[in-house]
């Protein structure tokens, strides 16, 4: 039986990385600006996850579905931690009320993967760089 002691660990979302995700973003002395992305917890994660369904009636039933594009936008605010999104300023630059319409308008379709694909890896929704070139590939078809 393993020690309950092991199990006791600091919150996940504590642990973040710097990644550069583009060249474009630099400061006073010319230097590339990182990203810091964040791991989250299963319970962030399923506040997303009912953020994001959508309903729609089929045959006179509620039909619940997962909206992906949806989900992928609040996961990406959720998992950066700088630039934050949510900010007055970044918002108001990119003449959006909702943070989660930031990103994608301040980052090329090349930037944008490249911040999924580092958020993805971090939190281990894919394990490997090839599986993540995968669903890339499969997202592509």
């Amino acid at each position: 039986m393993a020690d309950i002691k092991a199990f006791l660990q600091p919150p996940v979302m504590n642990e973040t990385k710097e990644v550069i995700i583009s060249e474009r973003f630099k400061d006073e002395d010319g230097n590339p600006v990182p990203f810091v992305v964040r791991v989250i917890d299963q319970e962030t994660n399923a506040k997303l996850i009912r953020q994001a369904i959508k309903k729609s009636k089929i045959n006179g039933r509620t039909v619940k579905e997962l909206d992906e594009t949806v989900y992928g936008n609040l996961l990406v605010v959720a998992c950066t931690v700088e630039p934050n999104f949510k900010a007055a300023e970044l918002c108001e630059y990119y003449k959006t009320v909702d943070p989660a319409d930031v990103p994608g308008r301040m980052l090329s379709s090349g930037e944008y993967q490249k911040l999924v694909r580092e958020i993805n890896l971090l939190n281990d929704f894919v394990t490997e760089e090839k599986e993540q070139e995968e669903l890339e590939e499969e997202a592509k078809n």
